[in-house]
């Protein structure tokens, strides 16, 4: 065991928030690493050149501090917020639960952040050869919240690599209500018209959706020149197995629970893209053989979380090295040779 996965094994004694905050501080100092990947990891997505399909999903650096850090683990990208364009307690504590027996997480952080500002200054003083994406929330008191994703795509325009509109947060009361047919096209219009042309803009979508509404998302984020899904955020669902006492807490559920139901999602996201929109996949994925699946399911890409804090931070170099020999073994040699070919 690697001292960083030794300090998480010891973080997972404390209160889960807690351990949050004292990990983010940890990755303010852990350097850029020195080893370079695998050449057969090189990829793109949407016009990304990314040196490895792994990427960090948002949530765990949520205002911009531990990039550096967080690269040196071996993430081929970073992606950091929810940031919203004002400053925001969240919710009341405690509000992030391990649960352990389930290796799931539930959370109800309400779009805790410093704000745009503090999120941009960072991002200006980011380390050089880090693809880093900035995933975007509105303020829960916000009049008009497509407002606050605009100035969110305005003020990190050129700032971000890529940025992610999240409409699919279940922390916010009536936010996942954009992703309605009704709403949807209003929010997309809106997104086109406020965002940069020279960065990728992806949309995130929540698990809980039906095929039919994923096939309207896929279609009205084609017509609107959106970049991608990303697939997917946590599920307000509560399987039967959970065994954690903690499992009829509020708020989102990620982890190995979530795994059958983001796979899913996905399938009804490649079925209606049918290899027009690049899709990226998050939710339960905790070894290179679930990486390897989502990717041959149709996923130019993969993100992690919860994973992290079962698995260690060491998690990313095991996936990494996995994915490589698998795709040697199956005759591949670029990761963008295998997506879809399980279908």
């Amino acid at each position: 065991m690697s001292l960083l996965d030794a300090g998480t094994a010891l973080l997972r004694r404390l209160d889960a928030e807690r351990a949050h905050d004292l990990a983010i501080a940890g990755l303010k100092y852990l350097p850029l690493s020195a080893t370079r990947d695998d050449p057969i990891l090189k990829t793109g997505v949407a016009g990304l050149s990314l040196s490895n399909p792994v990427g960090l999903a948002a949530g765990l650096d949520k205002n911009a501090v531990a990039i550096r850090g967080l690269a040196g683990l071996g993430f081929g990208f970073v992606e950091c917020g929810s940031v919203t364009p004002r400053p925001q307690a969240g919710n009341p504590r405690p509000r992030l639960f391990r649960l352990e027996e389930d290796r799931a997480v539930i959370n109800r952080m309400g779009f805790n952040n410093d704000g745009l500002e503090a999120f941009a200054a960072r991002l200006d003083r980011r380390p050089p050869g880090v693809v880093v994406g900035a995933n975007l929330g509105a303020n829960k008191d916000a009049e008009d919240r497509i407002a606050d994703y605009e100035t969110g795509l305005r003020r990190l325009g050129g700032r971000a690599d890529y940025m992610t509109v999240n409409v699919s947060s279940p922390n916010t009361p009536g936010l996942r209500g954009l992703q309605t047919v009704e709403a949807l096209e209003p929010l997309l219009a809106r997104i086109k018209a406020a965002r940069p042309v020279d960065r990728p803009v992806f949309l995130k979508i929540a698990p809980d959706l039906s095929g039919e509404d994923i096939g309207r998302i896929v279609e009205a984020s084609l017509a609107y020149g959106l970049d991608g899904l990303i697939v997917s955020n946590t599920t307000l669902d509560r399987p039967d197995t959970l065994k954690s006492t903690h499992a009829g807490e509020a708020g989102g559920l990620s982890g190995a629970p979530l795994q059958a139901r983001a796979a899913m999602a996905l399938a009804a996201a490649v079925e209606a893209s049918a290899g027009r929109l690049p899709l990226i996949a998050v939710g339960g994925i905790p070894d290179g053989a679930e990486a390897y699946a989502r990717i041959r399911a149709g996923a130019s890409a993969v993100q992690l979380y919860s994973a992290l804090i079962f698995e260690g931070p060491g998690l990313v170099r095991r996936i990494k090295a996995d994915l490589a020999a698998r795709l040697r073994a199956d005759g591949f040699s670029t990761v963008a040779e295998a997506v879809g070919t399980a279908r």
